[in-house]
Parts: structure tokens; C-alpha cells; sequence
């Protein structure tokens, strides 16, 4: 394409929110000039969705339940004065919370002032809060934070090695919507015994985030932990950080929740406007629809040039894939929607991947999410690196170059721009996708609010976990099996036995293993106890 004509498209599709200094650019997107107007229909069907879904409607119709993580910026928004009382009453408390743990009111059972944050949870729960602490975090944050987000032993042990000298003065927050999930229960009780060993009452130690009548409010209610905030109903993990579960941590790390809300609550308002071509997140939805056909059928790659922007395009990766990941629409058709997304950081990628992305297969688009401001402290002349040349105006220039490079070989891209990287910003950034996932999930008619998926693989792992309690109950001191015999006398899948030996076998000094000829027919026993 000539570069005028270039310029006549830029012009024509890059939108410029100038009171947000945030933009926009879809001209590097090959869509055809009738294509908003052959999506009308489904774009006013989408509006008309998220227009209801932010009145109160069941948005999420396979759960039964409302979609709210709109009201949590706006409360003047929900559906009622309860809830609205109820997201207001949270935000008070988690100020007021975080106000005195940093006067020293709410203190370690010493008396020293917690400086030290051990943040437990999965999923939403913590990726949330993750991107958030490394998108603004300092080494003059008045607290710092550490994540169990997994239940990996060595990675628990990995956390608790680099605070152990401080675990007297570090404040646990536990997040888990209902108190059962076993990741988040596994982090807490290895959390709960590693404080004991210090002989630390843990629920000196202790807050939750969790649903009202939840299995982890009563166990932190019967232990008198410091504080509890709730965790709504009409909110899921994935968009629940700007509830306590993000605001939380932020006020704690001494971040401006305030900010960071006023930001999300700016790009929604610019985001319900009503026209395609003016509403960013519609924009988004659209090009993403016409990348995959509407079918997914190409990757989102999410380059951010920005190192504190690195964690976003794994929090995008579970709002997005989570969301739109599904198997049947809303008609109960079979559709296997979904959008991959993976991706890193620039200028890194470009001695990573950016090779594939020019010159390899075409199954993806490419985001780039540009930030304006080099250093947040910038206004002085920069340091040089060369005559006329900062830093900062390579990873510019490595930004520009890298999107013509692709461009040219026939790779397309959106721009996001951003002026830098805080509260605001990164909340109105949030709120941006959060919306465009909405509006993609009405175009091609699927419900973005539930996981199916996720609880099918929760209980397809509940059942292997006890199937391995009667692996175990069937290994005896002296007798020797096989994984086929022991499957045999249990009547269970053989293959799933034999994992099951192994992982036990890796773990438990008493399990003994007799090679055999080929791996799976090695023989389990249990040692005698006097061996």
C-alpha cells in the first residue's frame, strides 16, 4: 500500500480519546470499507447486550447470575441501593484497613508494623493483583508482596525461603471466592504451618477475601483472623480486580485505588458510546471478529513496549481465553469459540519470536501496546546514549520499526497508546478489554461468563486424586504389582494407575520399585516398616 494512501487509512481509522491522551490505531488491519457496515446488526445487537447486562440483567445464564464488574468503578450504577451500599462500604473498609496496617494500628502480635505482603490465590485471584503490583510497584512502596498462586510445593518453598526472615511481620491475604478451592486451601494451610513453626498465631497474621457464608469465611471467622471483605456473587475471578480482591493488595502497596477506579470508570463511559467507529473496545471486538472470521482462527499476540506492562498479556491470556474459550454458543449450538493470546515484551520479543511473526505462518495479529512516556519522573532533559538518542527512543523506534516490518510483509496490527504507566491508566486499560471481550462474546453470540471447561477439569481432578487414595490402599509390605494388576483389582484405567504409582513412588520413601522390562511393567511395593 502507498504511504498516502497509508495515510488516508490512518486517518480514517485511528481514534483519539484526547482528554485520556489514549488511542487507538486499527489502519494496519485489512478490513474492507463495507465491513462496519455488513457487522451493523450484530454491532447493535451487542450494544443493546451490554446495555442490559450493566442494568441488572442474568448475564450469565448457565449460572443464574448477574455481571457487575462494570458498578465496582460506577456503584451508581447497580441495580439497587444494596449493592451499590455494599461496593461503597468495601472500598471505605479497604482504606481504612490499609490506613491503619500502615500507621501501625493493626500490627503484628510484637507490636512491629507489617511491612511484608503473602498474597494466596489462583487464577483472577491473583493475576489481578500480580500485574497490577508489577505495573506500578517501587522500592518505595510502603509494603512489598509475595504470591503463592499454584499448589506446587517447591514453589511454596521457594516464596517462604525469601521471607522467612520476616514472617513475623508479613500480612496474609487469602482470596477464594468459595473457600473451596484447593489450590488456594493448599497454599493456606502450608502458609498456616510454616507461621506455626515460628510459633506465630496465624490468625494475627491473617485476612480473607471471600463470599459471605463461604467455607474460608467460617474458618477465618472461628480463628479470629484480622478482617474479612467480601467477594461478590456477580463477579467472577477474572474480572474481580477492581474489587477487594485487587483494591486490597493496591491500598496496602500504597497504591492510588482511587486513581485507578476514576480510570477504569473514564474508559467505560467513552466505551458505551454508541457508535462503532467512537467506541474503542467496540473497535477492538470488531477487528478481532474480522482477523478470526469470527471463528478465532487466528492468535492475539500482545506486545507491550513497556517492562512494567510485561505481566499483561498473561492477565490477558485468562481474561480473554477464559471468556470466549467455549464449546456452544448461546443456542446451545456447537461453535469451539475462542481467541488464543500469548505474548512478552518489546523490545525482547524482537530477539525472541519476532523472526516467526515476519517470516513464519500467518495464524496471528499482533497488538502493540505503546506507552508515550519513557521514565515516570521524566521532565528534565533525558540521560543520552548516544548524541540526540535516549534510551527510550530506541524501544520507540524498535516499537514503529518492528509494526512496518510486519506490515509489510503482509502481518497485521492494532496500536494501543497509552500516556504512562499508572493507576489510572492501567485501570482504563483493564476496562478496555474487559468491554471489547463483552462485545466480542455478543457478536458471535456466546456466553463470556461462565467456565465450563475449568470445573470440568477441577472434577476430572477430584476423581484422580482419589483414585490415587486407592492406589495407595492397595500397596501392601511384601506384596509386589504391577499398575495392570492393582488397575485390574479396582477396576480402573491402567494408565492412570500407573501415573499415580510413579507420583508416589517419587514421594514416598516407603513405596519401592522393582524395574521391569519396559516401564510400565516396573512392580510397586511398600517396604516393610523395620526396613
Amino acid at each position: 500500500m502507498a504511504s498516502s494512501s497509508r495515510w488516508q487509512r490512518f486517518q480514517q481509522y485511528f481514534l483519539y480519546y484526547r482528554d485520556l491522551d489514549f488511542s487507538l490505531d486499527i489502519s494496519r488491519m485489512k478490513f474492507p470499507d463495507d465491513f462496519f457496515e455488513k457487522m451493523q446488526p450484530k454491532i447493535e445487537k451487542a450494544f443493546a447486550a451490554m446495555r442490559e447486562l450493566e442494568g441488572g440483567a442474568i448475564a450469565n445464564p448457565t449460572e443464574k447470575r448477574m455481571v457487575g464488574h462494570y458498578w465496582l468503578r460506577n456503584p451508581a450504577l447497580a441495580p439497587n441501593a444494596e449493592i451499590r451500599a455494599e461496593i461503597e462500604e468495601t472500598i471505605t473498609h479497604i482504606k481504612s484497613f490499609a490506613a491503619d496496617v500502615h500507621a501501625g494500628k493493626i500490627a503484628a502480635e510484637d507490636g512491629k508494623r507489617f511491612e511484608h505482603i503473602l498474597h494466596i490465590g489462583i487464577g483472577g485471584s491473583a493475576l489481578g493483583p500480580q500485574f497490577v503490583s508489577d505495573a506500578l510497584g517501587s522500592t518505595r512502596d510502603p509494603m512489598d508482596i509475595y504470591f503463592l498462586d499454584n499448589t506446587d510445593p517447591d514453589g511454596f518453598d521457594r516464596v517462604f525461603d525469601k521471607i522467612d526472615n520476616y514472617l513475623s511481620q508479613t500480612l496474609v491475604i487469602v482470596v477464594s471466592k468459595s473457600g473451596g478451592t484447593k489450590e488456594t486451601r493448599n497454599g493456606m494451610l502450608e502458609a498456616e504451618a510454616k507461621f506455626e513453626e515460628k510459633g506465630l498465631p496465624f490468625g494475627k497474621h491473617a485476612v480473607a477475601v471471600t463470599g459471605i457464608g463461604s467455607e474460608l469465611n467460617k474458618y477465618a471467622e472461628k480463628n479470629k483472623w484480622i478482617a474479612r471483605f467480601p467477594m461478590y456473587d456477580w463477579i467472577g475471578g477474572r474480572t474481580s480486580v477492581m474489587s477487594a480482591v485487587g483494591l486490597l493488595p493496591m491500598a496496602l502497596e500504597g497504591f492510588d485505588i482511587d486513581n485507578f477506579l476514576v480510570g477504569a470508570s473514564e474508559m467505560d463511559e467513552r466505551t458505551r458510546i454508541p457508535e462503532a467507529r467512537q467506541n474503542a473496545a467496540m473497535l477492538l471486538a470488531l477487528v478481532w471478529y474480522y482477523a478470526g472470521h469470527g471463528k478465532g482462527e487466528k492468535d492475539m499476540v500482545i506486545l507491550p513496549y513497556k517492562d512494567r506492562l510485561a505481566l499483561f498479556s498473561r492477565y490477558l491470556q485468562q481474561l480473554v481465553m477464559e471468556s470466549l474459550g467455549k464449546e456452544k454458543d448461546l443456542d446451545g449450538n456447537i461453535v469451539h469459540q475462542g481467541i488464543a493470546v500469548y505474548g512478552n515484551k518489546g523490545s525482547t520479543d524482537q530477539h525472541a519470536y519476532v523472526q516467526q511473526l515476519r517470516d513464519g505462518v500467518l495464524n496471528f495479529f499482533v497488538t502493540f501496546i505503546e506507552v508515550r512516556k519513557d521514565r515516570p519522573a521524566s521532565g528534565a532533559q533525558p540521560f543520552e546514549v548516544e548524541e540526540g538518542m535516549a534510551s527510550g527512543d530506541y524501544l520507540q523506534g524498535f516499537l514503529r520499526g518492528t509494526r512496518s516490518a510486519l506490515y509489510e510483509n503482509g502481518r497485521e496490527s492494532i496500536t494501543v497508546s497509552i500516556p504512562e504507566v499508572d493507576a489510572f491508566n492501567v485501570g482504563a486499560l483493564i476496562a478496555l478489554y474487559e468491554r471489547a471481550v463483552g462485545f466480542y462474546a455478543s457478536l458471535v453470540n456466546i456466553n463470556a461468563y461462565d467456565q465450563p471447561g475449568v470445573e470440568a477439569g477441577k472434577q476430572a481432578a477430584t476423581k484422580l486424586l482419589q483414585l490415587q487414595q486407592q492406589v495407595r490402599g492397595q500397596l501392601r509390605a511384601g506384596a509386589v504389582k504391577t499398575a495392570e494388576e492393582i488397575a485390574r483389582s479396582i477396576d480402573e484405567d491402567p494408565e492412570d494407575v500407573f501415573h499415580a504409582l510413579r507420583h508416589l513412588a517419587s514421594n514416598d520413601s516407603r513405596i519401592r520399585i522393582r524395574p521391569g522390562e519396559q516401564p510400565t511393567d516396573d512392580q510397586f511395593s511398600l517396604a516393610n516398616s523395620d526396613s
